[in-house]
């Protein structure tokens, strides 16, 4: 059984993770690629086939298509995501999954009512070190946990993105967020995954100082707490001007888990006991360090099996409103509530 994938947006996620990883699955056929700018669609046909459009309503109204990877600019994720459920089609949406809540809503809404799987390619859930240590966190190995941090940063898309300065990523109109939605919500999804608990309040400061040229967010750094009252700090930004960081900290009652940049052991768990173990599971991923991200195997399995992916809608749109809750903090200059939903 062959799946018959379409790439709406062929940009540089699209290039570096969603093409060649539908082109590495044996159960995969890459028919349909589109994007606005048509030498990009061309580019991508010329190295993995497909037919070309330019225009995704056309995409979708092609019925060979049964599956598509939404990698446009944020501010089409949820319409583009929309109209493919509608039309019969599975859909793996790029993060942020949607500009609102009432947006997301709407995605996982139409997912039911078209009974098509919807999956959020937030791909830091299936690094093995980050799976490994909410294994070590479920298990009560370190007791309560008290605190954690986490950041994310690097230069700036500009560095890999297909138009560089230029990119959308800096245009609030087409981005809505900048750093706090390309690499934030990376970091609230992880927090939410390792830790089991959702954050329930958040207070941010949100900077642009790095970008002048940039509409939007550059620097984040927020502050969180979960139900259970874990508190700790996350950091997303495009001013890491010479190396990136992609680390986690985990401090608990027994012992702290350092999920950090270490090229042979990407977890180490130190013990109060004195005992230190050292995880070999491979170097978590960065730019510069891309291997299978895992995000397209999964979602071809949710379909074939039929069971939910990891990350479905519900879990993209709790991630999405820690974000949102972020901004508004910046915004208001208060401790924010995360709200479960529109009405909620």
């Amino acid at each position: 059984m062959t799946l018959k994938v379409g790439i709406i947006g062929c940009g540089s996620i699209a290039q570096h993770r969603h093409l060649p990883e539908y082109a590495n699955n044996q159960e995969v056929e890459i028919v349909a690629v589109c994007d606005v700018v048509k030498e990009r669609a061309e580019a991508a046909n010329v190295k993995y086939g497909g037919k070309i459009f330019t225009d995704y309503n056309e995409l979708l109204a092609f019925e060979e298509v049964e599956a598509v990877s939404v990698c446009t600019p944020n501010y089409l994720h949820a319409p583009i995501s929309v109209a493919a459920l509608k039309a019969g089609k599975h859909v793996l949406c790029e993060k942020p999954m949607a500009t609102s809540l009432a947006e997301a809503e709407e995605m996982i809404d139409a997912a039911e009512k078209s009974g098509k799987t919807l999956m959020i390619g937030h791909n830091q859930r299936f690094v093995p070190a980050h799976q490994k240590a909410r294994e070590i966190i479920e298990s009560g190995e370190l007791g309560k946990i008290y605190s954690f941090r986490t950041a994310f940063g690097h230069p700036g898309p500009e560095g890999w993105s297909v138009d560089g300065k230029n990119s959308w990523f800096f245009k609030k109109d087409e981005a809505f967020i900048g750093a706090m939605g390309d690499l934030g919500v990376h970091k609230t999804d992880l927090m939410r995954y390792i830790l089991g608990e959702e954050i329930v309040e958040v207070g941010s400061f949100i900077e642009t100082s790095a970008k002048e040229f940039a509409s939007v967010d550059d620097t984040a750094v927020c502050v969180l707490k979960t139900e259970n009252g874990i508190i700790g700090t996350l950091a997303a930004s495009w001013s890491y001007t010479a190396k990136e960081d992609n680390s986690t900290i985990i401090y608990g009652e027994k012992g702290i888990l350092r999920l950090e940049d270490d090229p042979k052991y990407s977890l180490v768990a130190q013990y109060t006991n004195g005992s230190v173990i050292r995880y070999e599971l491979g170097a978590i991923q960065t730019n510069e360090n891309q291997s299978n991200s895992h995000v397209v195997d999964h979602f071809v399995e949710s379909i074939e099996s039929g069971s939910a992916p990891l990350i479905t809608g519900e879990e993209g749109k709790r991630s999405l409103a820690v974000i949102l809750a972020a901004l508004e903090s910046n915004e208001k200059k208060t401790i924010e509530k995360v709200k479960t939903g529109v009405h909620a």
